[in-house]
């Protein structure tokens, strides 16, 4: 990375070299008849195996694995590694690559964003008559106000702007040095102090509840749900849950993973409530739920939460199955063939233009490039072609050309060039449990038969939820690896080639078979063309005017907000933040 000098700088480098054209509202019908009520839920930093519909029994997730089992498991649902690189494919439909934000994630300190040249997921929902709102975590820049959320097609944002804070006082100290702990939490623009003390995901699920409320059915409602959990919080204290929440998970021996199994249930009930205050509204018969993590959980290392990925090897932030598929359920009315597993390959960027053909928001005129694809025919009805989808589909996972890594998915193949970590984290970091078990497994159909998610959406099942078809979704969606380790890959010094249809887990290196030599080398080649389309990376590092101690102790738009040193902030004493060590 390279230095900023300055705000013109910043324009010109970031936002002037791609002429990238934006949606014309004109070509944006705004008619609310047949428009469905959207809520997208983003769970932070979750691991694969932490939500048991794919069978673990170490702690149980029974209200999103209701949600799936009523409507759809994403079997095959890819994301970016890390943070900002997701989040900016799900709103904007591009790969990392076609946006810049492809190295890394936008540190609280650093003065760039998402591109103000790229249209986003919220402003084609507002042009289209939608009411957008966003609860929860951003991290697609705040240096300076139109990168942050109500700039940027929501009209309406509560919660933090940066990539974490604690649970409780809402602040953040990034792992960098010369960097002092902010305040960050807005409501809009505006600091929002009331609540501090109150468990954050209580307070994001609360705020989404009051946003479905007040609608009440009177406008189509977008509604991103973006959870700081089960992201950790700041290193002095980074796993955080209510006593009460861990008090029931006293049976798991490691208290790290005691604390995580209690913020996981914490967020699980998020998702019942939401589906309750939905029901009450009189909303369900006409929403889309859809839920996700950002990215693979992070096992050990920076931000560790203890996360498990098993089966797969790798974590967050790795080009591993464990760094990039993720957990995923959708539920809607509007689904064709629900209680099944969707089985098709997804990726985080499909959402932009699944969404909008399920919002009959039409893209076709509008000038608009995507990586996406529509998924809508296949979820809610027949028209899908599965066996040319598994032929054609391409994923750009990872085209690093500063830290040297490249993953690519073709169909069922993935090329692997490069690694993280000096290899770190190459492996399988973590096991299944088998002895600290939730004691709700003993009849886990019951569990997801009693929760409340389960409890409301059975009212629009055509045929009554059975435990047959329970342990079968379960059973089908479990990962199995095969038959161990034929020929392993040092990414290090090696590229890698795996068919993930039969070889999810990576163990099976096929590229220095001559069988497969067509297949490496087309891939080699598609990589090449694909870096001939990638954007400058658009990361950029802080200075010391942008630290919050210049900035009343909060994170905020430092590249156009004078420094003060005023440090009464929320009504404290003192300033709400530390010093730099």
């Amino acid at each position: 990375m390279f230095g900023f000098t300055s705000k013109c700088l910043l324009s010109l480098i970031c936002f002037g070299l791609i002429n990238y054209e934006l949606v014309d509202a004109s070509d944006i019908p705004k008619n609310d008849e047949n428009k469905p009520h959207i809520i997208f839920i983003l769970a932070d930093d979750l691991g694969f195996d932490d939500v048991s519909f794919r069978g673990s029994n170490e702690f149980l997730t029974p209200n999103i694995d209701a949600l799936g089992y009523h409507g759809k498991i994403l079997n095959r649902l890819y994301s970016s590694a890390i943070c900002t690189p997701s989040r900016g494919a799900l709103m904007t439909g591009r790969y990392p690559i076609h946006t810049g934000m492809q190295h890394y994630v936008i540190s609280n300190e650093e003065p760039w964003g998402l591109p103000e040249n790229v249209t986003m997921l919220s402003e084609i929902f507002q042009k289209a008559g939608y009411s957008t709102n966003l609860v929860g975590k951003w991290h697609l820049g705040f240096g300076k106000r139109e990168f942050t959320p109500t700039h940027r097609g929501f009209d309406y944002h509560y919660g933090f702007w940066g990539g974490f804070i604690d649970y409780y006082q809402r602040r953040n100290k990034m792992p960098v040095r010369n960097v002092s702990m902010g305040y960050d939490f807005r409501r809009n623009l505006e600091l929002e102090c009331a609540d501090i003390g109150t468990y954050v995901t209580d307070l994001f699920t609360h705020e989404a509840e009051r946003i479905i409320m007040a609608n009440n059915n009177t406008k189509p409602l977008l509604l991103v749900v973006s959870h700081l959990a089960v992201h950790t919080a700041n290193d002095q204290d980074p796993l955080q849950a209510p006593e009460e929440e861990i008090a029931k998970f006293q049976y798991i021996k490691d208290p790290k993973r005691r604390i995580y199994a209690a913020m996981v249930s914490r967020l699980d009930q998020s998702i019942g409530r939401i589906i309750h205050a939905l029901e009450k509204a009189n909303m369900l018969q006409n929403s889309i739920v859809a839920f996700q993590s950002d990215n693979g959980g992070p096992s050990v290392g920076l931000f560790s939460n203890s996360a498990s990925n098993f089966p797969f090897k790798g974590q967050k932030v790795t080009q591993w199955e464990g760094g990039v598929r993720v957990p995923g359920v959708i539920w809607s009315p509007l689904l064709h063939k629900r209680g099944s597993i969707f089985q098709p390959t997804m990726y985080i960027g499909d959402w932009l233009p699944t969404l909008a053909d399920a919002a009959n928001i039409p893209l076709s005129r509008s000038g608009l490039r995507l990586d996406g694809i529509n998924l809508w025919p296949a979820l809610s009805g027949d028209s899908f072609n599965q066996s040319k989808q598994k032929l054609d589909r391409e994923i750009v996972h990872h085209l690093d050309d500063i830290w040297h890594v490249v993953a690519l998915l073709q169909g069922d193949w993935k090329y692997v060039n490069g690694t993280m970590a000096s290899g770190r984290f190459d492996t399988l970091l973590t096991y299944r449990e088998l002895y600290d078990i939730d004691p709700r497994s003993s009849d886990y159909f019951a569990a997801v038969a009693n929760s409340t998610t389960s409890q409301i959406l059975r009212r629009y099942d055509a045929s009554t939820l059975e435990r047959k078809l329970v342990n079968k979704l379960r059973y089908e969606a479990a990962i199995r690896c095969g038959n161990g380790v034929q020929r392993s890959c040092n990414a290090l010094l090696e590229e890698c080639l795996y068919n993930v249809a039969v070889d999810p887990c990576e163990r099976n290196n096929l590229a220095s078979s001559p069988e497969y030599g067509d297949i490496l080398r087309r891939m080699r080649r598609r990589v090449e063309q694909h870096r001939h389309t990638a954007w400058p990376t658009n990361n950029r590092r802080g200075q010391s005017e942008y630290d919050p101690s210049y900035h009343r102790c909060t994170w905020t738009n430092f590249l156009q907000d004078t420094p003060t040193d005023d440090y009464l902030v929320c009504g404290n004493d003192g300033p709400p933040c530390e010093s730099a060590n």
